[in-house]
């Protein structure tokens, strides 16, 4: 009885991890597009690296095939975490002096850091647990070790 409770805990953490990583990677590819090709009204990758410097390039990079690590679940930890730094990054350059409250009603100078700290709560279990069952990683040996 208790291997059966335990097998079924274990798949709920399993698609718990797979749908967190599907969400989270998806919305993280849609910002990477926008910085690095232009889509869905973005700046594109120049305007981006003329405005932050080399360092445009990494978030760019980082945001769009760490999403994509995310979403196919390959190097999920090392995307989660990647996409964690460029969150806190952002938070201590930018939106960390705005305050913790999101622009809706327009009366900020900027957007504060409430969707930041909301983007790494979801990648912790991420990097803690790892990607759960249903990556492609775990499908590749080399993948399975890094993992």
């Amino acid at each position: 009885m208790a291997s059966e409770a335990t097998s079924r805990d274990r798949s709920a953490v399993d698609w718990t991890l797979l749908v967190a990583r599907a969400v989270v990677g998806v919305i993280f590819m849609a910002h990477g597009a926008q910085k690095l090709f232009g889509a869905f009204g973005g700046p594109g990758l120049s305007a981006v690296v003329q405005m932050m410097g080399p360092l445009g390039y990494l978030v760019t990079v980082g945001e769009f095939f760490g999403g994509l690590g995310l979403v196919v679940g390959f190097l999920s930890r090392f995307s989660a975490a990647s996409i964690i730094i460029i969150m806190l990054g952002a938070v201590a350059t930018v939106h960390g002096k705005v305050g913790f409250f999101m622009n809706w009603a327009g009366n900020q100078a900027g957007e504060g850091f409430e969707y930041h700290l909301l983007a790494i709560a979801a990648l912790l279990p991420i990097v803690i647990a790892g990607p759960g069952r249903f990556a492609v990683g775990r499908l590749l040996k080399l993948a399975a070790v890094l993992e």
